[in-house]
């Protein structure tokens, strides 16, 4: 068997092939064995020690990525650190260096209610338009009555929708409700509504309607109350009030 035509990968594969033992005594069981003694004279990163071949997928390999890696010299990983950088004059002195940035203060400013108020569709009400309480017999309860101050704005049909926009806002709103205070909402409420208050005109709400409300409240509940000792609950079913 001739060795002329064989480079010095393939002589090295038959070298230790054919003698486990080099000529000079020395055993190698393992491929960090054969490194440290061949030194960098050679590249064993192809080199198979089970099969004592070169196996030419690796070597491909390594080509690649010794050309990627040529093709892209400057490419190196980010530099996350923030310290400040040290100036690289002839001095025996450490000169200071000032950072300018834009905020001094350095400070992440965040509202928490804006993050807290999800966003509403446009004339979200409308999807409460059909909307009745009815009681245990399927029967439909009739509607409170609204006052007179509180009117209906843009494409709000009925009160019926508009007291459940009302009830809506007092329940999930964090701000008071005083309805669309801008004169410009009434002409193009698609362009100047406050998306915050109902569908409704602004109203202000005084002591002696707050008075008359207090009086309703006591009339009804005395009514339930003689109603409930009558042994006729569903008796105040019906009443106006």
């Amino acid at each position: 068997m001739g060795f002329l035509g064989l480079g010095i990968w393939d002589f090295l594969g038959v070298f230790f092939l054919l003698c486990p033992h080099s000529p000079s005594g020395k055993k190698f069981r393992s491929k960090p064995q054969l490194a440290r003694y061949l030194g960098n004279a050679v590249d064993l990163s192809c080199f198979d020690f089970r099969t004592g071949k070169m196996m030419p997928s690796k070597l491909q390999k390594n080509k690649q990525r010794l050309r990627n890696e040529s093709l892209h010299p400057n490419k190196g990983k980010p530099d996350l650190n923030t310290a400040l950088p040290i100036r690289q004059t002839a001095s025996i002195f450490k000169q200071p260096v000032t950072k300018v940035t834009n905020h001094p203060d350095n400070k992440v400013r965040s509202d928490p209610q804006r993050l807290a108020d999800q966003p509403r569709q446009l004339f979200w009400e409308k999807r409460l338009r059909g909307l009745s309480a009815s009681d245990v017999g399927q029967e439909i309860l009739r509607a409170m009555e609204l006052p007179r101050g509180l009117q209906a704005l843009g494409p709000v049909p009925d009160d019926v929708t508009l007291l459940s926009a009302v009830a809506s806002a007092l329940h999930v709103g964090s701000v008071p409700v005083t309805g669309q205070l801008s004169s410009a909402a009434e002409k193009n409420p698609a362009v100047w509504l406050n998306s915050s208050q109902p569908l409704c005109r602004a109203f202000v709400v005084t002591d002696d309607d707050i008075r008359k409300q207090e009086e309703r409240v006591r009339r009804v509940r005395k009514k339930l109350e003689e109603a409930l000792l009558a042994g006729d609950p569903a008796g105040s079913r019906g009443q106006d009030e």
